[in-house]
């Protein structure tokens, strides 16, 4: 067991009851999931850039990426329906909690002028979603072995019913919020 699965059983949900005041502990705000996601647009003219990110993906997460396909097409994008333009992993249960201790404490330290994350990225109904502009953060990437730097985004996925209550959530998990 992860020790985030641990804290949020010992610390984190005792720590939301008494703030909300919760009579069940079923009612307490969880974690669901995290998406990463990485748009590579500039994969129509080569599919090669695709396999690389996907690539960078699955070294960061441990997860093999599901590539995603463009829903309308775009003359002026030059993007027809179908076509894979990024990939994405969702993460559950253990290797959610690993990758949510790895960010919190490996990656984000290591973005440059870093003062936290926007805390007001919530997106109304308990849902947080962060930008990264580099996949170097990771500790797990190699400079020399990626052939272009590229931006993810990261969406965690809370039961919470509000903003509020997810923004402590993740407060509880350690997550850096800019003051």
């Amino acid at each position: 067991m992860s020790r985030y699965r641990e804290l949020y059983k010992d610390e984190i949900a005792p720590a939301m009851m008494s703030k909300f005041g919760y009579k069940n502990p079923m009612q307490v705000p969880r974690l669901e999931k995290i998406v990463v996601n990485v748009g590579a647009g500039e994969a129509k003219e080569n599919v090669k850039i695709l396999e690389n990110a996907a690539g960078d993906l699955m070294t960061i997460t441990g997860q093999k990426a599901v590539y995603t396909k463009a829903k309308k097409s775009i003359a002026n994008f030059k993007i027809r329906e179908g076509m894979p333009i990024g990939c994405k992993v969702t993460l559950r249960g253990e290797k959610m909690y690993e990758f949510l201790d790895r960010l919190v404490n490996l990656a984000l330290p290591r973005v440059r002028d870093f003062r936290g994350v926007n805390a007001n990225a919530f997106d109304g109904r308990g849902n947080y979603a962060l930008g990264l502009k580099e996949q170097l953060i990771f500790p797990e990437i190699e400079y020399d072995k990626i052939d272009k730097v590229r931006g993810m985004d990261i969406v965690f996925t809370t039961t919470a019913k509000t903003d509020e209550e997810a923004r402590e959530l993740l407060r509880l998990f350690n997550m850096p919020f800019a003051s």
